[in-house]
C-alpha cells in the first residue's frame, strides 16, 4: 500500500514559536507494535514548550506534540489491544502528535470510551495521566487522607483544573495557586479549597495562616523556578515536595542538606513516562481517568482552541500564561 500523506508540524531547530513549521510528511504502514491513528484533536502541553525551545534537547529535525485521540486506521503485528475502527487516546513518546496521521507504539494507547468525545480525549490524556499519577502515586509518608492539605501551583492550569476536581473527589483540601483572580476563582469553582493570588500575596504566608503554621503534607510543583524556594517553606514535617515542570525555568541545584531543618522532608522529581512505562500501568492509570470523568466527578475544561496551522499563537499563549484549562489543536 502507497504511503499517505498527513500534515504535521516540524521543527528544525530548537528555539521560539517561529521555528514550528507545517510540513508534508508521509506515513506508512505500522511495524511491530504499533498501530497507525488517524487524529481527530491533538493536545496541547507545556512540555510541547520545553521540547520546541530546547531545555529538553531533542534529536532534530522532529516532529512535536504528545498528546492527542483518534481511529486507529492500522494495526501491527503483536498489538492485541486495538483494532481498526477503535476510538483511542494517548499521551505518549516519541514526540509528532501534532498531526493528521501517524505510526507509533501501541503500548501507551488506550481505547477511547465513546462516553469521551475526541476533544476531550485529546484535551485529558496527557494532563489527566498526569494528575492520577500525582494525587495516586506521587504520596508523602503515610500517605494521604481525606482533610489532608496539599498546595498545588498552576491550579487553574490543565493539570491544575483536573488536580482541583480530582482532589475534591478524594476528599483533600487543596490550596492552588494562580496568577490573577480570575484564575483563582476558577480553580474554587472547579473544587479547590482554597486559591491564592500569588502576584497580591504571598503564598506562604497564606498557606501557614491557612493551615493553622502547621504547613502541608504535599507540594505538586510545576512551576519550577519562582515557586521553589517558598515551597520548600510550607511543607509540613515529613512531608513532600513534589516537582513535576518547570514553567519559569529550571531550579538551581539544591543541597540536600537543607532538606532536614527544614523538618526532614522529602523530595521527588516525577515524569509522567516512568508511570506509563508499561502497558500495563497505562491501562490502569487511564482507567482511573475515564472513570472519574464518565461519573463526572472530573470536568475537562477547554479553554481554548487553535487550529494546527495556528499553533505559533498557541504556544505563544500558553507561554504567555494566557490560557486555563486545557488547549487543543483542531484539523
Amino acid at each position: 500500500m502507497s504511503a499517505q500523506m498527513s500534515r504535521s508540524i516540524q521543527i528544525d531547530q530548537h528555539g521560539g514559536p517561529e521555528q514550528m513549521r507545517l510540513v508534508h510528511i508521509a506515513v506508512g504502514e505500522p511495524g511491530l507494535g504499533e498501530v497507525r491513528i488517524r487524529h481527530h484533536a491533538l493536545g496541547l502541553n507545556y512540555l510541547d514548550v520545553y521540547q520546541r525551545s530546547g531545555l529538553y534537547p531533542m534529536n532534530l529535525p522532529v516532529q512535536l506534540g504528545m498528546e492527542a485521540a483518534g481511529v486507529i486506521e492500522a494495526v501491527g503485528e503483536g498489538v492485541t489491544h486495538l483494532k481498526v475502527g477503535d476510538r483511542a487516546a494517548n499521551a505518549s513518546q516519541p514526540p509528532g502528535a501534532y498531526c493528521e496521521r501517524r505510526v507509533m507504539p501501541a503500548k501507551c494507547i488506550c481505547k477511547l470510551p465513546d462516553a469521551i468525545s475526541f476533544e476531550t480525549g485529546a484535551a485529558m490524556m496527557l494532563k489527566g495521566l498526569t494528575a492520577q499519577y500525582l494525587l495516586k502515586r506521587t504520596l508523602p509518608q503515610g500517605g494521604l487522607k481525606a482533610g489532608d492539605f496539599v498546595l498545588f501551583h498552576a491550579a487553574a492550569g490543565g493539570v491544575g483544573l483536573i488536580a482541583c476536581q480530582w482532589a475534591r473527589e478524594l476528599g483533600l483540601q487543596l490550596i492552588g495557586t494562580a496568577g490573577s483572580d480570575a484564575k483563582c476563582q476558577l480553580a474554587l469553582d472547579h473544587g479547590a479549597a482554597f486559591a491564592v493570588n500569588y502576584v497580591k500575596e504571598n503564598f506562604l504566608e497564606r498557606v501557614k495562616e491557612i493551615t493553622g503554621g502547621k504547613g502541608v503534607k504535599v507540594v505538586y510543583d510545576s512551576v519550577g523556578k519562582d515557586t521553589w524556594n517558598q515551597s520548600i517553606d510550607c511543607i509540613a514535617p515529613f512531608g513532600l515536595m513534589a516537582s513535576f515542570g518547570n514553567a519559569s525555568g529550571p531550579v538551581e541545584p539544591i543541597a540536600p542538606g537543607i532538606l532536614g531543618p527544614k523538618g526532614s522532608i522529602y523530595l521527588t522529581r516525577q515524569t509522567l513516562f516512568t508511570h506509563i512505562a508499561t502497558r500495563e500501568s497505562t491501562q490502569a492509570m487511564a482507567d482511573d481517568l475515564f472513570d472519574v470523568v464518565s461519573r463526572g466527578k472530573v470536568h475537562i475544561r477547554i479553554g481554548q482552541r487553535y487550529a494546527l496551522e495556528e499553533v505559533q499563537q498557541a504556544h505563544r499563549d500558553l507561554e504567555g500564561r494566557k490560557t486555563t484549562g486545557c488547549t487543543i489543536l483542531t484539523l
